[in-house]
């Protein structure tokens, strides 16, 4: 069923939004070169109103994909590099004591985290304490100091860059952190022909020009329109289905330890109806689902030590699942099947 007490969206204005986001997309192809995908990923993230973590080597341009996009929304921007001795109110901010009409008193300075668009660069490389610091901001969209609550920028979202975790002086990310990330997308190596269009066309420390292509209130309408998709119940219902298959013990998740949250499921369907917008549609479908299976699900599935040791990712593990989970919850009728397969002869 749709979304509660929102009103379906129609032809128009799917059209429309669709218009919009070909726009942001265009433009963030322009910054990152050969990673049509990742930017995609991105994109449909931010729409969806998640928060996205990008993993990959050193010098792929996870950074400038960032302060690219914050560049092409017209959004407020801060970067924050995650290091060893980094504190948690390094990030959200701390009392400070000031002297006012002759008195000292506690007030709030805020920390970087007070932005639309936060940049965590290389956030594996801070202490699980600090990463922690996160956890209410990205959830609740709010932080909390010294007992005193204070709401974040609308809209704000949380861009994490992360080296491999085999890499030297970095630390895994809380299970619990990592499950409030929408997306984790893995940023591949630039091929030959992107490599030489680089060279021809970048120089260092020269950022490129990103033309603005919205503003934050221009987003908002169409986050909004995003949560007004229609998820019909068969495709809800898939998405049940393929979370609840990552659970240990069920056909087809051998060598996971532990399967995905209900969190994942509201992250398909989120995403699943920010994709189908970005289409031009209106209802959300399987494709739709099966697209972003593997960015909501490969940090949410955790492999026991025998798949770890056997070569097994959660990549093949979501693929596998994906294979073996039946779209449909029950067989079609007869006389539909007999028309679907007269159809492919």
């Amino acid at each position: 069923m749709s979304t509660p007490h929102v009103l379906p969206l129609d032809d128009d204005e799917a059209r429309l939004a669709a218009a919009a986001i070909d726009r942001l997309t265009h433009a963030m192809k322009a910054v990152l070169f050969g990673q049509d995908r990742l930017v995609e990923l991105v994109v449909t993230g931010v729409l969806a109103r998640g928060h996205v973590l990008l993993e990959g080597l050193p010098g792929l341009g996870k950074t400038e994909l960032v302060k690219g996009l914050s560049r092409a929304l017209d959004l407020s921007s801060k970067r924050v590099q995650f290091t060893p001795d980094l504190l948690p109110g390094d990030v959200t901010g701390n009392p400070v004591l000031e002297e006012i009409d002759g008195r000292r008193v506690f007030t709030f300075q805020p920390g970087p985290v007070f932005a639309h668009v936060l940049l965590a660069d290389e956030i594996n490389r801070a202490s699980p304490k600090t990463q922690s610091a996160l956890l209410e901001a990205m959830q609740e969209r709010s932080v909390t100091v010294a007992g005193l609550t204070h709401p974040l920028p609308s809209p704000f979202v949380v861009l994490a860059t992360q080296n491999p975790i085999e890499l030297e002086g970095t630390y895994p990310l809380p299970e619990a952190q990592l499950d409030r990330f929408l997306f984790k997308v893995d940023v591949p190596a630039a091929d030959e022909a992107t490599l030489e269009r680089i060279v021809l066309e970048r120089e260092i420390g020269v950022p490129p020009v990103v033309p603005r292509v919205m503003d934050a209130a221009a987003l908002g309408a169409i986050q909004d329109q995003v949560r007004r998709v229609f998820l019909p119940q068969p495709v809800a219902a898939y998405v049940a289905r393929l979370v609840a298959a990552t659970t240990p013990g069920r056909p087809g998740a051998e060598g996971v330890r532990f399967g995905a949250s209900p969190r994942a499921a509201l992250a398909l369907a989120a995403a699943g109806r920010a994709r189908a917008l970005a289409h031009g549609r209106i209802n959300v479908g399987y494709d739709d689902i099966r697209d972003v299976a593997h960015p909501v699900l490969r940090h949410r599935v955790l492999l026991d030590y025998g798949a770890r040791l056997e070569g097994l990712s959660t990549d093949r593990i979501v693929s596998r699942l994906l294979d073996a989970v039946p779209v449909h919850d029950r067989e079609l009728p007869s006389t539909l099947a007999a028309a679907k397969v007269r159809g492919k002869a």
